[in-house]
């Protein structure tokens, strides 16, 4: 699947339709650091537009209501695991990954499907392109969390990023992210207890 910058700025336009005021601003700046990232790694035009396109379509439904999202996995006939219905925090990854397939199929592969999908728990064996998309979502220039300039920070500290770094700063993102929620006494969908596993052993 080939994406232009034409393209892109259709999805700019298109997405305005689903998200406004500090989402939007989120969204694009989450296009603007994933390809970035695609620049650090040396990735293709063709593929760094990917990465900019996930970007765009990543939170494409987070601005719904739980409600809205339980309707739209009914529509979609998806079946939740104990742990994502213990997650609602997570219910726009899996209805996004599906509402831009519908709506979006031209800009829509497997491959951003799965990064939409994978964007807010993570998983073990991450694909490149996934990593990359999770991290634009955490470490966009405009969230200014602790944790989240920790992180961005730490990404940014080494003269030469590679892969090994990547994953390095992908460990202490999901030990962040536990330990968030281990604090706030909230349930930790064990996606990312995974993926934090799968990096630690590797």
């Amino acid at each position: 699947m080939k994406i232009t910058e034409k393209d892109l700025d259709f999805l700019r336009s298109e997405i305005k339709k689903y998200v406004s005021g500090k989402r939007l601003a989120h969204t694009l700046s989450v296009e603007k650091e994933a390809a970035k990232l695609g620049s650090i790694f040396s990735l293709s035009k063709d593929k760094i537009n990917k990465l900019a396109a996930a970007g765009i379509l990543h939170d494409i439904t987070k601005s719904l209501s739980t409600e809205e999202q339980i309707e739209l996995m009914k529509k979609y006939k998806i079946s939740l695991t104990q742990d994502d219905l213990q997650s609602p925090k997570i219910f726009h990854s899996i209805t996004g990954a599906h509402f831009a397939r519908e709506h979006f199929p031209e800009f829509t592969d497997r491959e951003i499907f799965l990064s939409i999908l994978y964007h807010t728990t993570g998983k073990p064996s991450m694909t490149l392109f996934q990593k990359l998309i999770y991290l634009a979502d955490y470490i966009e220039p405009l969230r200014d969390f602790p944790d989240c300039v920790r992180l961005r920070d730490f990404f940014y500290s080494v003269p030469n990023i590679n892969v090994s770094h990547l994953d390095k700063t992908l460990l202490l993102s999901f030990d962040l992210t536990i330990s968030n929620l281990v604090e706030e006494k909230q349930f930790i969908h064990k996606k990312t207890v995974a993926a934090r596993n799968y990096l630690l052993l590797k």
